[in-house]
């Protein structure tokens, strides 16, 4: 496909959005490991018998960051499981425009995202999205992450 043939492709999907993504488990080994890849040992990220006793969420929690470096993963498959154009050679992450994190991620829970594409623009070599990412949490009406992600598609 050409760039216009995609760009024109996403710019009707705009303000429309995403099927909603598989449910996916936050366990303490992937929080324990995010701590140990960014040496963020708060307790009451990896001591959960602590947490339990003393956090204000009773229960160990997920890092903020960990959840938001989970947008790749959890929203591969909304946006159909990689690059999804023919004649795209790459698409990265250009960056946030703002990111929340309303309600935490407890061990144990399930998330999973929503998305709704906001905005799409020709740039140079290929073409910018900004998307607004919801994770939401099961069984809970807040959501644990909002974010509005920048990526681009480079032809």
């Amino acid at each position: 496909m050409s760039l216009q043939t995609v760009l024109a492709d996403l710019k009707g999907r705009v303000g429309k959005e995403a099927k909603t993504g598989e449910w996916f488990t936050v366990d303490q080994k992937r929080i324990d490991l995010f701590a140990d890849a960014t040496e963020d040992h708060q307790w009451i990220h990896v001591d959960p018998v602590r947490a339990k006793k003393e956090s204000p969420f009773k229960d160990a929690i997920a890092h903020g960051f960990l959840t938001l470096s989970l947008l790749p993963a959890l929203t591969r498959e909304v946006q159909g499981g990689g690059v999804a154009f023919p004649g795209v050679k790459l698409g990265v992450n250009y960056g946030l425009n703002k990111v929340r994190f309303p309600s935490p991620v407890k061990v144990n829970c399930r998330i999973r995202t929503k998305s709704v594409l906001k905005e799409v623009t020709e740039v140079e070599g290929g073409i910018q999205m900004v998307r607004e990412v919801t994770v939401e949490i099961e069984g809970q009406s807040k959501p644990a992450c909002v974010a509005e992600t920048v990526s681009r598609l480079y032809f």
